[in-house]
């Protein structure tokens, strides 16, 4: 059995834990940033292609305890990476360390690169290795002295699902979009909106997730160039992955008040196969309303940190609390930002609130069920 290690945003570790569950991987741990589980190879396959909230997929190679650069270069040394980088494999190395003896990353990252190039050089009986095939991404990471060493099977991280070649400013990463949805329990039964959609990817990823269409099929992954990996478990698990998808119809929509964004959100929809079930048009968020008598409404509306300037996004976010006051009681409202004082400006205290990260930025995501049309 193999292990791996999912990294994931802080916050998220819940959702990518129960992910791999669902994917019948045994033993899985949650811990802070992280999810830890064991598989086969083809497993490797199966969770690049299928998880939606996790950041990439590492293959741990080795774990051992180091609190001096020797015992850093000896265990690492010890790692048959013979058996997964060949002999013109390029293996650039990073890592990080966090509350351990060995704190300088870059001295680290020298010895970690030192230790794999004699291991390699000595196998394949090379002074010089050439590093000019294949890359293979050298992971490492040290937290209170333990050291973890892994390769990372995903090449481009997990958010880029390969619909998305440009974007509009600030866009919220599809990995984050993706938790967002299922954090709102949508299940494609009710109308989904996004009143702020910009290039489109939270209504793009809520229709995946509708469809039950896994986010990687149309992209490609590091570790399909590896010998040691048969191709064919990168067909089954696509073809595994296209078995579960449900057809149906389902009410999804994005609006956005920039022409430029909507019309570049779907061009998204396209690439991502669900243009079909998701429909984007220019629309004011501040005059959302919507016929249904029931729905949710996810969206990511602008900071003010990054894109307006903060009385401005006051302003938005108060016209914005008036307009979805005045949907049906069975609507629920899910809002994700960083502004300390977003209940006081939208108009009310959520229900719930859940901390998350948009990159290094601390956000909250407020959920609104019936409490919030209680004054209107």
């Amino acid at each position: 059995m193999l292990t791996f290690a999912i990294p994931c945003l802080l916050g998220l570790e819940k959702l990518v834990g129960d992910e791999v569950k669902r994917l019948g991987l045994s033993d899985v741990r949650v811990e802070n940033g992280r999810i830890l589980c064991r598989g086969t190879h083809a497993d490797i396959a199966r969770l690049n292609v299928n998880l939606r909230c996790g950041a990439r997929v590492l293959l741990v190679l080795s774990t051992f305890r180091a609190t001096t650069f020797e015992e850093l270069f000896q265990g690492t040394k010890a790692v048959a990476w013979e058996e997964y980088i060949p002999m013109d494999g390029e293996f650039p190395v990073k890592g990080y360390s966090i509350n351990s003896t060995l704190h300088s990353v870059p001295a680290c990252q020298s010895i970690v690169k030192k230790a794999v190039s004699v291991r390699l050089g000595e196998r394949y009986g090379l002074q010089t290795l050439p590093e000019n095939g294949k890359r293979y991404q050298v992971q490492f990471s040290i937290m209170k002295d333990e050291v973890m060493l892994c390769l990372d099977t995903s090449g481009e991280g997990l958010y880029k699902r390969g619909y998305r070649a440009v974007g509009v400013a600030a866009p919220l990463r599809e990995t984050l979009a993706a938790a967002l949805v299922q954090l709102s329990r949508y299940r494609g039964r009710d109308p989904f909106c996004d009143p702020f959609c910009g290039s489109g990817t939270i209504a793009i990823e809520a229709a995946l997730i509708a469809k039950n269409r896994a986010p990687g099929l149309n992209r490609s992954f590091a570790a399909q160039s590896w010998r040691n990996l048969d191709a064919c478990l990168w067909s089954d698990a696509a073809q595994e992955a296209m078995d579960k998808e449900f057809d149906g119809k389902y009410e999804i929509w994005g609006g956005d008040i920039d022409p430029q964004a909507v019309e570049l959100a779907r061009h998204n929809a396209q690439l991502a196969e669900v243009d079909d079930i998701v429909h984007f048009e220019v629309a004011d968020a501040t005059r959302f309303h919507w016929g249904g008598t029931y729905g949710r409404v996810v969206t990511n509306p602008p900071y003010g940190e990054r894109l307006l300037e903060r009385e401005e996004a006051e302003e938005l976010y108060r016209a914005f609390g008036k307009a979805v006051r005045k949907l049906p009681d069975d609507w629920c409202i899910y809002v994700l930002s960083s502004h300390t004082e977003f209940e006081r400006v939208f108009g009310a205290p959520a229900d719930k609130k859940r901390k998350l990260y948009n990159g290094m930025l601390k956000c909250d995501l407020f959920m609104y069920g019936n409490k919030l049309r209680a004054g209107k």
